[in-house]
């Protein structure tokens, strides 16, 4: 294997045990849910990427084959991540901050989809049926 893949994986490899320690750490020692679900999600996805980047580039290096498996996990990883990170947070809005306790939106407008007090807000009511001429 050459000098720069074997550089690059290394380095790889760190920068994923780094992230991992840092989002071990963020999820142990800050205090709030909202808080400790930050750590975790940049950790997981900037450190399980950095050892799915650094397995590609090996097997690349080593075999000259690329691996589609890696490529895919990597993907899905990145775009799912944020997205089930963004869904916890939203239950936790909606189950433990009323929308009192919240900061006013920029726009001076109601929090969009924040549904904890009205389920039914932006239904509209059916029209009532009226008789034909």
């Amino acid at each position: 294997m050459e000098l720069w893949a074997e550089i690059v994986i290394s380095a790889l490899l760190v920068v994923a045990g780094f992230f991992g320690i840092v989002g071990s750490f963020g999820l142990v020692r800050l205090g709030d849910a909202m808080s400790r679900l930050h750590a975790p999600t940049k950790a997981t996805t900037l450190g399980v990427g950095s050892v799915l980047i650094a397995s590609m580039i090996y097997f690349f290096a080593a075999d000259g084959t690329v691996s589609a498996h890696e490529l895919m996990i990597s993907l899905f990883l990145f775009l799912t991540a944020p997205i089930t990170a963004h869904f916890i947070a939203k239950v936790h809005l909606h189950l433990h901050e009323r929308p009192q306790s919240l900061p006013r939106p920029a726009d001076d407008l109601e929090w969009a989809g924040f549904t904890a007090e009205a389920p039914t807000r932006g239904l509209r009511k059916p029209e009532p049926e009226t008789p034909a001429d």
